[in-house]
């Protein structure tokens, strides 16, 4: 289940990767809203953040656990964090909170509102790379403790 998971995690990672590099050659500004093309980039990546930011919070960091023997069912994110820290395969549980909450801004966030939604492009780009070091981060942990068994 965890190979599974990895493979998931990797495959939104690598969709959103496309669309992050174009994004970084773009000039975040307002006028940006006016471009259908850049938008539709956008939101692309937006899109897959989510997703793999949902993927790995709900399923990826509980499935690493589980092959470790260190899940519970009555553990809370805040639960799978804090062990994923001492595992030291999470560096900083509070950045992870904190792209959480993007998470649930940019899902919740109003197109009327040009500026917030630019912020929130702007962090989800900034925070993206953190993501993919924290999958690479279990991928290097996964296979240093031998948990990814051939299927």
């Amino acid at each position: 289940m965890l190979k599974a998971a990895i493979e998931t995690a990797s495959l939104h990672h690598h969709r959103a990767m496309s669309n992050y590099q174009e994004i970084k050659a773009y000039d975040l500004s307002i006028s940006l809203f006016d471009e259908t093309e850049k938008i539709k980039t956008i939101d692309a990546f937006i899109f897959r953040f989510i997703k793999l930011q949902d993927f790995m919070s709900e399923k990826l960091f509980r499935r690493l656990l589980e092959a470790v023997g260190e899940y519970k069912d009555s553990m809370s994110l805040l639960d799978v964090l804090d062990k994923l820290e001492k595992l030291k395969v999470l560096k900083d549980v509070d950045q992870w909170i904190a792209i959480r909450k993007l998470r649930n801004q940019l899902t919740h966030e109003y197109p009327d509102n040009r500026e917030d939604v630019l912020d929130g492009i702007k962090m989800a780009l900034a925070y993206f790379e953190s993501i993919g070091d924290l999958l690479q981060s279990i991928i290097n942990y996964s296979h240093q403790k031998r948990l990814l068994k051939e299927t």
